[in-house]
């Protein structure tokens, strides 16, 4: 039986995408040579980036004013790659802390502009927008709808005023559907729902692309990628080959709507024993509870080694929580099915019967 892997990221993958994977390793689409070998220039591979970018706007209903592009460093390179493209003309920047991932992007973008905190919040619950310090003025404001270390996440879209407003959809792209129109940018690193490591999903407005900074490199800047098709130089070929697996797999799977409906039943089922124990705890405001990364602890922390070793023991593995906070933490991403979400469940219950 192979394993549920509930890890943060890189995160489990369908069996299916993997089985795909391994048929097609030697030979992609008839080329004669592996994925891993074809040119990214090549006919056949930038067919495959405008299939593509096209499929993705359809699942995630993105206007034709948008551009995707395929970018690498990952999401921390776009903490700063973000601020570079955008500030030209307006220095100012509007952030919303509500854990690390959006600390550590405030943090960058404050190389490049004037910072402004909207609200810091602790890893209960976000504050009430009747506190929130938003600035009319602000070039853009940034969020971070899902907060993977203390599962945190909004529970609706932020009314930035018409400020545009950037997300780092990093842990939940494709996991709800979302009214893409709302965005001036949407950003998401690819080693949860989009496949493995080593790709970058940008979904950015038009009007957006005549702001990058003259020091931008020109593997991220938004207008030369939108221009060339994502190639300014070397794609991650195998990386965005798993990402056009995982999009065909959400569209048969019945797509983002479907997937939410999923998810949620997958994450009450694990919220709701949590709650109705006095084992498990989970400190999260129920309203800002995240449905994809779920952090718990035990009411006696010293067992949580022995939980780990005998979770791993019956094929459920890497629930530790992140290093800098510890405890639990089990994620839930579109690959993860309910029958590991079930199996996890009733270990937990065997395990708090024998160690209550």
């Amino acid at each position: 039986m192979r394993p549920y892997n509930f890890a943060a990221g890189p995160a489990m993958l369908p069996e299916e995408v993997l089985q795909r994977i391994s048929q097609e390793l030697f030979d992609w689409r008839n080329s004669g040579v592996s994925v891993m070998e074809i040119g990214h220039r090549t006919k056949l591979f930038q067919g495959l980036l405008e299939e593509l970018q096209q499929k993705i706007k359809q699942l995630m209903n993105i206007p034709s004013n948008y551009k995707i592009l395929f970018l690498q460093g990952g999401g921390q390179g776009q903490f700063a790659g973000i601020p570079m493209n955008l500030v030209l003309n307006n220095p100012q920047l509007d952030y919303f802390i509500t854990g690390v991932w959006s600390k550590k992007a405030a943090d960058s973008a404050s190389n490049y502009a004037k910072v402004n905190i909207v609200t810091k919040t602790d890893a209960r619950a976000i504050a009430d927008k009747s506190t929130w310090q938003l600035n009319p003025n602000a070039c853009y404001a940034y969020y971070c709808p899902n907060e993977t270390i203390n599962g945190l996440a909004f529970p609706e879209i932020p009314d930035t005023k018409g400020v545009p407003l950037i997300a780092d959809m990093t842990s939940n792209i494709l996991s709800y559907p979302v009214d893409a129109s709302k965005f001036g940018l949407i950003m998401a690193s690819a080693q949860k729902n989009l496949g493995i490591a080593g790709v970058t999903l940008v979904i950015v407005r038009d009007d957006l692309l005549e702001q990058q900074l003259a020091i931008t490199p020109s593997i991220w800047n938004y207008k030369s990628l939108a221009a060339c098709n994502s190639s300014v130089n070397t794609l991650p070929v195998f990386a965005v080959y798993v990402m056009d697996l995982i999009i065909n797999w959400v569209i048969k799977q019945g797509g983002v709507e479907t997937m939410a409906k999923i998810n949620r039943t997958k994450a009450n089922t694990l919220y709701d024993y949590i709650d109705s124990s006095n084992f498990y705890v989970n400190n999260v405001d129920q309203a800002y509870r995240s449905v994809v990364n779920v952090p718990f602890n035990l009411v006696n922390p010293q067992l949580i080694d022995k939980f780990l070793v005998e979770a791993s023991n019956n094929n459920l593995k890497y629930l530790e929580g992140h290093a800098t906070v510890g405890g639990l933490r089990a994620s839930l991403y579109n690959a993860m099915p309910q029958s590991g979400v079930d199996a996890l469940v009733a270990f937990m219950k065997s395990f708090a019967k024998a160690n209550g």
